[in-house]
């Protein structure tokens, strides 16, 4: 199968019928592609970062001229398909070992064999199934995988390739990066949803079909060790674009030896692949890497290099909102790249009532063990570039205080459940879960009203910093009795939870961001009455 000519990509018509399509199928405009439909959720991601990566990569704009007209105006799927197809030699999965194979080392002929489940991420490994530990994710339930599922898995693999062992090497933005997409809210075609968060040439990317070589595409040359005689691949080691190419694990496929139905998306009678071949120290990515499509962490004291953002306990929400869209001065979070250049550029072009979203997703990684993946949906606001640094500074006063809210709200539940809170242990992150979910819609709609201000104004009604502290108030309140109230009336001791709410209350009208909260709100209304 060849990825750039084959029909091999799960994707939903306009009609509604499912079908699978090559890559330059995507600007199709009779009954146009709509959406993708991988077999997993950690695919439907990958895939599209891969057909990102293939548009940033042999079809970037010029400009965001350029940019803005094939956003209303796709290319012809002709002319994708002649584009694609000048760099189709490199893109087959299956390839003699001396001949380039996708995501492969060239030259791997032997090496630790493995059955071909442990191309999914969140497989358990050996040692688990050796020790019967694995209740969760069960083995022995995925033997073979077609050349579709083949494909996304090593995809899905090698971008987010978490540590591995000893020299199995992590991904080039770490183990389980997050990736943050803009994608069209309602009725829009696949195209649209991918050419969002393509960047044009001027910031920085560009290549032609000319300079498809290792430098951008790592399998097509021998692989960059990094053993003790080896070294550690930077970003002025390379082109750019590797970034959506990178190739962190050595692996090669065992040939399809058999054919049947495959354990992930059930297709039957297909070549099915069940073994692969690895080995350690392939390419060791260290550096500044910023990757387009995720968000990084800088160090506020500029000492270290900037971190890509994880998936963690406790999943997404509008906490990350501000670092996720433009950048949070609490923590050092800042946008993606594709993020800023849309506020710095595209957003302009666009057409302000269409809306859009922002889909943030990876995995939660220990390690080697996947904890968790998540996914969330976060609203993008238009706004004009005049706007953004005040909106910035509006939000991060709300984002301080509620950050500042859900440890105060955990800390007086436990002085409420125990005598020695102190020595209390246990996970009690679903108390911050459950606050940063009761606020959130209020958050949004705040943020609204902020966003639908003139774009000369300079302070924020009164009445939206008044109303943010009242909904942190009444949430803290409401989520404190419902944890230490709900108990069997022989467990309660209502002294220590009385006394424990006094003290939250008195706690929180302390605190410096809530009486920043009440000052900014009392100014401002002194400044309206005159």
């Amino acid at each position: 199968m060849n990825l750039l000519s084959s029909q091999w990509i799960p994707a939903i018509r306009r009609d509604g019928s499912q079908c699978k399509i090559a890559p330059w199928q995507i600007a199709e405009t009779d009954n146009p592609v709509v959406e993708l439909c991988a077999p997993r959720a950690d695919f439907q991601g990958a895939l599209y970062q891969f057909l990102i990566g293939l548009l940033q990569t042999c079809v970037a704009p010029e400009d965001i001229v350029e940019w803005e007209e094939r956003y209303v105006e796709p290319m012809s799927s002709r002319y994708l398909q002649e584009a694609f197809g000048a760099w189709k030699d490199a893109f087959a999965l299956d390839a003699e070992v001396g001949s380039p194979a996708f995501l492969q080392d060239l030259t791997l002929e032997d090496g630790e064999e493995k059955g071909i489940a442990g191309l999914l991420i969140d497989a358990p490994g050996g040692k688990t199934l050796k020790d019967n530990l694995d209740f969760f994710i069960k083995g022995g339930l995925v033997n073979a995988l077609c050349p579709s599922c083949t494909a996304l898995a090593l995809f899905t693999l090698q971008t987010n390739a978490p540590s591995g062992g000893v020299g199995h090497r992590v991904g080039l933005r770490g183990g389980g990066p997050l990736t943050t997409l803009l994608r069209p809210v309602g009725d829009s075609s696949l195209w649209q949803k991918l050419w969002l968060n393509v960047l044009d040439q001027e910031q920085g990317l560009k290549t032609s079909a000319e300079s498809m070589d290792a430098s951008i595409l790592p399998w097509l040359a021998l692989t960059r060790l990094s053993d003790k005689s080896g070294k550690a691949t930077l970003p002025d080691d390379t082109h750019p674009l590797q970034m959506y190419w990178g190739m962190p694990r050595r692996i090669r496929l065992c040939p399809a030896s058999q054919s049947g139905e495959c354990d992930l998306c059930g297709e039957q009678d297909l070549p099915l692949y069940s073994r692969y071949r690895t080995r350690n120290y392939g390419v060791n990515y260290e550096g500044p890497w910023l990757h387009p499509l995720t968000p990084y962490r800088f160090d506020l004291k500029k000492e270290n290099e900037p971190l890509s953002l994880k998936g963690q306990k406790g999943g997404l929400g509008y906490r990350h909102w501000l670092g996720f869209m433009f950048h949070d001065d609490g923590n050092g979070d800042r946008a993606s790249i594709i993020v800023q250049d849309f506020f710095n550029n595209k957003s302009r072009e666009l057409d302000s009532e269409k809306q859009l979203s922002l889909w943030c997703f990876g995995y939660d990684m220990d390690n080697m063990k996947a904890r968790c993946w998540y996914e969330h949906i976060l609203p993008v606001f238009h706004l004009e570039p005049e706007q953004i640094v005040n909106v910035q500074a509006w939000i991060q006063t709300l984002l301080t205080s509620a950050k500042d809210s859900a440890p105060l709200l955990r800390k007086y539940v436990k002085e409420g459940w125990y005598r020695r809170p102190e020595d209390a242990t246990g996970d009690v992150g679903f108390i911050d879960t459950e606050f940063w979910q009761a606020t959130e819609n209020d958050f949004y709609r705040l943020l609204g009203q902020m966003a639908a201000l003139p774009v000369g104004a300079d302070r924020v009604p009164p009445e939206i910093y008044g109303d943010w502290r009242s909904v942190l108030y009444k949430s803290v309140l409401e989520l404190f009795d419902h944890f230490t109230l709900q108990t069997s009336v022989e467990e309660l001791d209502l002294k220590r939870i009385v006394n424990a709410r006094d003290a939250l209350v008195k706690k929180f009208n302390s605190m410096k961001s809530i009486k920043h909260l009440r000052e900014k709100g009392q100014v401002a209304k002194e400044v309206a009455n005159g």
